[in-house]
């Protein structure tokens, strides 16, 4: 009979955590699971999947414009934020109810409640107070949005977390920010009619992306009619007698707005876990450091996903969640490879990449060949709009490798998944030039851009 209740117990029940915990029972593990909130973590609940829905919504009201160019006289048109907020509960119900249901199947216990760690081998539930061993722990508990709580008024403004909960849509708001989240949700607001500011600190969006391609989704944002206010910051917000908020900022502006929202980045989830108590080595900002098989700094104390703050994407922590449970739990060790990771901003223009931005290819090589277009894809042509498409293709001249392709268009992130199987199999320039294009479509200038837009050499 085991010295533990449980050989891994689980804290939180986010993408990570539930196929850490699914792979392990499937490798004989006795494994439970513990979460506060609901099963699906940040991505299901009140992220990823929500967040495209309302990108989809919010996408119709240039659609419909669009569909005139091609012959379709479209009737009156009206939008229903109660309509959206329901099928959008209904189907984050209905994905919950699966991620339950794998668990289930695996024979994982689960506990709806809120963990926290006592020591190495021992959480505690809150909801009853019992006390659980286990021979390792796993902490895949995500991260929670910031808000500046050194500002007056800040307690009046909403998160990501609240704008998915929503009663109506506001008629004027004003995200903080500009990051991905920030800007993805500068686009659904302003694709839903309202009248959309974005406020950001430095001088162009979407930092740590390739510096070409930051640019042009900033020039896009703003034909499409977000007010982008670049260098500057928030300093008061005052809820006033109507309801609405007034906004001053540092450079001497003033705003009224029906919601202000932060998306000003994220924090690992930690506090208050105990993770201290057991001797965890953490950043200041809450994340636990861990290294390349997930163990952190107490050997059975193991950690994945946006709590590591290594990537903070869902495929990483899926990923990271099934190489701890392979090799702890199935005798197939490996590590995740975080090099090399295709993501995408559903901004609008969405934005596809997929390894290295130009800044960071001159670390590697001194010896760069950049390939890059903008067009108005043949869709735009007819419906009038004045959208532009831009492709990136960024090579190593010494090794004709290349290094990283960045898209900005539609499907941008449908076209990085396929992009990030090339550069993980090596591609070299060589290799797209030979491959035949698919006419018409727009993809095809990434095969048929044969003489580089710019050269660099040391």
């Amino acid at each position: 009979m085991s010295e533990f209740d449980y050989d891994l117990f689980v804290i939180g029940a986010g993408s990570g955590g539930v196929r850490a915990a699914r792979i392990a029972a499937s490798h004989g593990a006795k494994v439970a699971i513990a979460e506060e909130y609901r099963y699906g973590g940040t991505c299901v609940i009140r992220g990823c999947v929500p967040k495209k829905l309302f990108v989809y919504a919010s996408q119709f009201s240039e659609a419909f414009e669009d569909a005139e160019g091609f012959g379709w006289s479209v009737g009156e048109r009206t939008f229903s934020w109660q309509t959206l907020m329901a099928a959008k509960d209904k189907e984050i119900e209905r994905l919950e109810g699966i991620y339950r249901t794998n668990l289930e199947r695996h024979n994982v216990e689960t506990f709806d409640t809120r963990a926290v760690v006592e020591d190495a081998h021992t959480v505690r539930l809150l909801s009853t107070r019992q006390t659980i061993t286990a021979r390792t722990i796993l902490i895949a508990v995500g991260a929670s949005p910031n808000v500046d709580t050194a500002i007056p008024g800040h307690e009046h403004a909403i998160t990501s977390n609240e704008a998915f909960q929503l009663e109506e849509l506001p008629g004027s708001v004003l995200v903080l920010g500009g990051g991905y989240i920030a800007v993805e949700f500068a686009g659904i607001f302003n694709g839903m009619g309202a009248e959309t500011h974005l406020m950001y600190r430095r001088d162009t969006i979407l930092r740590g992306f390739d510096n070409e391609l930051r640019s042009a989704v900033q020039e896009e944002i703003v034909k499409k009619g977000i007010n982008l206010i670049t260098e500057d910051v928030v300093t008061a917000i005052v809820k006033r007698d109507d309801g609405k908020l007034e906004v001053t900022s540092e450079q001497g502006r003033t705003l009224v707005v029906d919601q202000v929202m932060y998306a000003i980045g994220r924090d690992a989830h930690t506090k208050g876990l105990g993770l201290d108590k057991a001797g965890v080595e953490m950043r200041a900002n809450g994340e636990i450091i861990v290294d390349a098989e997930s163990r952190s700094s107490v050997p059975s104390i193991y950690a994945v996903g946006d709590v590591t703050g290594r990537a903070a994407l869902t495929p990483v922590a899926i990923r990271e969640g099934h190489a701890f449970a392979d090799s702890t739990f199935g005798g197939k060790p490996w590590t995740v490879d975080h090099s090399l990771i295709a993501t995408a901003v559903f901004s609008q223009p969405e934005l596809g990449t997929v390894g290295l931005t130009e800044e960071q290819a001159l670390e590697v090589s001194p010896n760069l060949d950049i390939y890059s277009t903008r067009f108005r894809p043949m869709k735009n042509t007819l419906a009038g709009r004045d959208e532009r498409m831009m492709m990136k293709i960024i090579v190593n001249a010494d090794t004709d490798k290349v290094l990283g392709v960045h898209v900005m268009g539609p499907d941008a992130g449908e076209l990085a998944q396929i992009l990030g199987i090339t550069l993980q199999m090596g591609a070299t320039k060589a290799d797209f030039d030979r491959t035949i294009a698919v006419h018409p479509t727009a993809a095809e200038e990434l095969v048929t851009m044969r003489e580089p837009s710019r050269r660099i050499r040391a």
